[in-house]
């Protein structure tokens, strides 16, 4: 929440100031105005430098019976006690500045008085209260012909309208005080727009541009050393790296933003980054850590009467309980927290209350407490275009509908959930989606059948009646017969043949899939390790990465589009894949691709992105436990008429991955790509498989993935 600079200059530095301290030694208005600006430039950076400068202030003032200078002090104290949260005294030195200013004739400071009281009911989730002491703010300026703050109050009256989820609003409310501060050049407020911004894209799941409205703000709040600032994009950027399962990477953001929040005693502060630290630990399916925090966040939040930031811990109290099969005391918490989002009109946090209790409901089999419960959660959600609400809403719909035998609805609805969802690829998915496939369309087939068999019987029927009247009737009912024979014949072939059609479809965009996985994951990971490595300023690795990943993109959007490339094409795509995987010291591998010399890897052509899904599944999978001396070796051969391609890694083995995995769960490359081989090798003619093995047969240490690859060889 930004709050006017309503009597200082905003040219003016730090040190010019605290020079005139130093050279300014009379004690009179001029060195109160000093303290007083040094107080408002100090209350974002060092809370108790700030109540230093407050201090002498007042006591100047008081000394030279200046009232001006007194309300000035007085109205950053009210700052200060905001910053910390102690929302009762906040107020009462605002109305106190208030009065000061009002008794002698200051109308120009009096708006400041009234936003610091809209931010306090803003911070207690009092909106319509916030919303009447902005305008009242913004009222008072335009009373005596001020401009300077209004960009101020338009941020504070989108924060309003982003709290209640009218997010078109708030984001207009923020591009029109983004011009302002951008004209007056106020850099503050440049950051605080963007960032709010950035927030609701967020929210949204929109995040490339989250992240880019992000880091422009982060990037000012650093220029100016806003560190409430940096803590506040800290803790955006945590989110990102979230929803992209860094979770590492997000605590070690959130414990900075933490430790900010703690050295300004900023309580509200320290409740949101705890809540989004419990949040990441839920991902960690750590939850006992989760519900420390969460226990802790909202002890701060009912302290300050924080109800949006209380609303949301009990939402996640909520969540973890139902994982824990709590039942319930999971819907103690989501119901108290669908009231108090009822009560303030926070619409996302209702929706988020209502798709708890759905979600309570649906894993104790209770489907119908929870399909109202999504039904008003999907509602809100559409409204407000929150993604990921949607897409939880619809798979949630999708197990309702399976469970009460409209496959129809479930498949579509999972469909849904599948293009909403960010993990669209994963195996799970796909699994979900080709079960509900088969359930459709069984039942379908089995109701066509059955139509069928009621047409044949009255054909029967008919033709034998026909046969007892006249032996020509006995002709035309043989040939009847024959007729409906032939063509309930050609139904059930029709039948069967699209269903292998369809099957062979389903593998084809299924490999497609495949192909295409790492394009939204692996690009959004490489553009946000370039970027560290852009703020880190290292300018030769960063060109060096982004040639390496540039070339591997074109690559592989170049052999998606062909049905056959050339060996050496797909083999420079896996080269570039692992170099990129390894300029992450953290992450790094040694790796070799031999081929043998008998293969000329330009007159090869092979079927692309065979080899890539096992590469992807040796870094993302095997080194789980290890972080030194990782190998992944691929080795090409070429013998009685076979191309076979080797993978092996010294990771943990296929075995002890498998005792990770759920039991009904099978590798996605090799299901996938297993039955892309089958067809292949019919249209090559030429045999394809794959096989995966542990190691530890033969006494070694990891996985060794065989494949055979159908190929065609240009003749020179």
């Amino acid at each position: 929440m930004l709050l006017p600079l309503f009597a200082f200059s905003q040219s003016k530095e730090i040190d010019s100031l605290e020079n005139i301290l130093k050279t300014h030694k009379q004690k009179d208005t001029i060195r109160v105005n000093a303290l007083d600006e040094l107080s408002y430039l100090y209350h974002r950076k060092d809370i108790n430098k700030a109540k230093e400068y407050i201090e002498k202030a007042e006591t100047l003032s008081d000394e030279i019976g200046f009232k001006k200078g007194k309300a000035n002090a007085i109205y950053m104290r009210g700052v200060v006690e905001l910053m910390q949260s102690n929302f009762d005294l906040s107020i009462k030195h605002f109305e106190n500045a208030a009065q000061i200013f009002s008794d002698n004739g200051f109308k120009k400071n009096i708006a400041a008085c009234y936003n610091g009281i809209g931010v306090i009911y803003f911070r207690q989730s009092d909106y319509p209260n916030a919303l009447i002491y902005f305008e009242k703010a913004l009222k008072a300026d335009q009373d005596v012909g001020i401009n300077r703050n209004v960009p101020n109050y338009l941020t504070n009256i989108g924060n309003i309208n982003m709290k209640i989820g009218k997010y078109p609003e708030a984001i207009d409310y923020y591009k029109k005080a983004l011009k302002l501060y951008t004209e007056t050049d106020y850099t503050l407020g440049i950051s605080a727009c963007l960032r709010n911004i950035a927030t609701i894209y967020n929210k949204q799941g929109n995040y490339p541009l989250a992240l880019e409205y992000n880091n422009e703000a982060l990037s000012l709040a650093q220029k100016i050393q806003d560190s409430l600032g940096i803590s506040n994009s800290l803790n955006n950027m945590s989110l990102i790296y979230k929803s992209q399962k860094k979770y590492d990477k997000a605590l070690e953001l959130l414990k900075k933003s933490l430790a900010i929040y703690e050295s300004r005693k900023n309580n509200s502060g320290i409740a949101v980054a705890k809540n989004n630290i419990a949040n990441v630990y839920i991902k960690k399916e750590e939850l006992n850590t989760a519900v420390k925090f969460l226990k802790e966040a909202l002890e701060l939040n009912r302290k300050t009467n924080s109800k949006s930031q209380l609303a949301e811990c009990l939402n996640n109290l909520g969540y973890v309980h139902t994982s824990l099969k709590k039942y319930d005391e999971a819907l103690e918490y989501y119901e108290e927290a669908k009231k108090i989002n009822a009560e303030i009109d926070n619409q996302s946090g209702l929706s988020y209350s209502y798709l708890g209790l759905a979600d309570c409901f649906v894993d104790q089999k209770k489907y119908d407490k929870a399909f109202p419960n999504v039904l008003k959660s999907m509602e809100i959600s559409n409204k407000l275009e929150l993604l990921d609400y949607q897409s939880d809403a619809h798979k949630l719909l999708s197990e309702i509908y399976q469970y009460n035998g409209d496959y129809k609805k479930a498949l579509e609805n999972h469909q849904q959930f599948k293009i909403l969802n960010d993990s669209l690829f994963n195996k799970e998915s796909i699994e979900k989606i080709t079960q509900l496939e088969y359930d459709y369309k069984y039942k379908q087939q089995i109701d066509s059948l059955n139509i069928n068999e009621l047409k044949l019987t009255k054909t029967i029927k008919a033709t034998s009646q026909d046969l007892e009247k006249t032996q020509r009737n006995l002709f035309l009912g043989i040939i009847g017969f024959l007729a409906t024979a032939i063509i309930l014949g050609s139904i059930i072939f029709y039948l069967k043949l699209r269903n292998e059609k369809t099957k062979t479809q389903n593998i084809a965009i299924e490999q497609k899939l495949l192909r295409s996985q790492m394009t939204p994951h692996f690009i959004f990971n490489s553009l946000s390790v370039l970027q560290g490595m852009i703020l880190n300023k290292e300018d030769k690795k960063s060109i060096f990465y982004l040639s390496k990943f540039s070339k591997l993109l074109r690559i592989t959007l170049e052999n998606s589009r062909d049905k056959l490339v050339p060996l050496n094409q797909e083999l420079e795509a896996v080269n570039n894949y692992l170099e990129l995987q390894n300029l992450e010291a953290s992450q790094s591998y040694d790796y070799t691709i031999l081929v043998d010399k008998n293969i000329e890897e330009d007159k090869f052509k092979i079927p692309p992105m065979l080899i890539q899904p096992f590469i992807e599944n040796a870094v993302e999978h095997a080194f789980e436990d290890r972080k030194e001396n990782r190998k992944i070796d691929i080795q090409l051969t070429y013998a009685n008429d076979e191309l076979i391609c080797t993978i092996k890694d010294n990771g943990i083995g296929i075995d002890a991955q498998n005792g990770h995995k759920r039991k009904d769960k099978k590798s996605l490359a090799t299901t996938i790509t297993s039955e892309r081989l089958k067809m292949l090798s019919k249209d090559f003619n030429i045999e394809g498989s794959v096989k995966i093995e542990d190691r530890k047969h033969y006494n070694e240490q990891g996985t060794i993935v065989t494949l055979v690859i159908p190929y065609k060889k240009d003749i020179a």
